[in-house]
């Protein structure tokens, strides 16, 4: 098939791949799509919208599975002036990664380069620089790629001199990465790629196609150094609130409440209710409705809406699910994660790195590190 496209692009079009299941986020992505966690209360989605409106994106589709489609649709977020489309992964059959790109075919059409994205990276990239990159050179795909210290838990390229890659390995052996350069997750793909995709089967874009368009010069990367956080793990979610919070803090006045310490960084949402002698940050999200009773303390932690957290209580370092009620006296260690209506009961100690499943309720101190399911 022959496809013909300029190089000025008029209506620039993304895919979002964003129809995975979040397993290392477990038990608190039970209940909600890793697209919509909050980074500093507001859902991943909303930042990578407002991004992609930010480089002269005009529509967005969204390769998700039914259930992601519903949570989305019932979040009712900004749409930035995109328009916003879906594409659903058939039922008990994962489309992977390159399936879903097939899938929006027909939306994407074939005159112009498009841009897919990965749902569950926070990124600040130059799309358009991206785009140039690509429509500059003869690829058929390009890749934003960007340094880590650790690359192994993902796609490393080695490029040449013309910015052709000349290796793609997905996800080397520890000590075996060539470079510590990576797949950011975001690429710009033209049209002729629908070719090398299968049709309504699992295709992985990293593992099947770009080790392919590399043997045949067809895959290009693009570097960058702005900011790229992978939130695919607790501790990386974590680790992402707290450098946008730092981001933030150098322009955001401090929050005060009457009775209460504060430190910041922290980011507190609408009606939230801090009570006297309580120790709110550094490195602190409330969001929406959440309260504190009196004498709590709470730092290096991420909370969700419509929390209650109960006098005398101590949370550091964990990760709050909507609508927990926390009780008096309860102490929440480094790393625990507690879902979604789960309710600990009054002078409960949690010990680090232990996980609660949804609606749970815990009424006896945990010593041992577990999930409550």
């Amino acid at each position: 098939m022959f496809y013909c496209y300029s190089s000025k692009v008029t209506y620039l079009k993304a895919v979002i791949l964003a129809g995975g299941f979040a397993t290392r986020l477990r038990p608190l992505s039970c209940s909600r799509p890793k697209t919509l966690f909050p980074i500093v209360n507001k859902p991943l989605l909303q930042w990578i919208f407002e991004e992609l409106a930010n480089n002269d994106v005009k529509e967005v589709i969204l390769a998700v599975n039914a259930l992601t489609q519903f949570h989305i649709k019932q979040q009712k977020l900004p749409k930035c002036g995109l328009k916003i489309k879906y594409v659903i992964d058939p039922p008990k059959m994962p489309l992977g990664t390159a399936g879903p790109i097939k899938n929006a075919e027909k939306l994407v059409g074939h005159d112009e380069p498009f841009i897919v994205l990965n749902g569950d990276i926070l990124t600040i990239i130059n799309y358009k620089q991206l785009f140039n990159t690509h429509v500059n050179t003869d690829a058929l795909a390009t890749i934003a790629l960007c340094k880590v210290d650790n690359p192994c838990r993902y796609g490393v390229v080695e490029l040449e001199k013309d910015k052709r890659v000349k290796r793609f390995i997905e996800k080397p052996p520890e000590g075996q990465a060539p470079t510590n350069l990576i797949n950011a997750g975001a690429y710009v793909l033209s049209p002729k790629v629908f070719d090398y995709i299968p049709k309504g089967k699992p295709c992985s874009i990293e593992r099947e196609i770009f080790p392919l368009l590399t043997k045949e010069h067809k895959l290009f990367g693009h570097t960058f150094n702005d900011l790229w956080m992978d939130i695919g793990k607790p501790e990386e979610y974590l680790l992402t609130n707290k450098i946008i919070l730092d981001g933030l803090a150098l322009n955001k006045k401090i929050k005060t409440f009457k009775g209460a310490k504060v430190e910041m960084p922290i980011a507190i949402d609408k009606h939230v209710t801090v009570g006297k002698k309580t120790i709110v940050g550094p490195y602190v999200t409330l969001g929406r409705n959440v309260v504190l009773r009196d004498n709590v303390q709470i730092y290096n932690s991420i909370v969700f809406p419509d929390v209650e957290i109960g006098d005398n209580s101590i949370v550091n370092g964990a990760i709050i699910g909507e609508g927990a009620i926390i009780g008096k006296n309860v102490r929440v260690n480094n790393g625990c994660i507690i879902s979604d209506q789960v309710k600990i009961r009054d002078n409960v100690n949690l010990t680090e790195d232990f996980a609660i499943c949804p609606a749970k309720e815990v009424s006896e101190t945990i010593l041992k590190r577990n999930i409550i399911c």
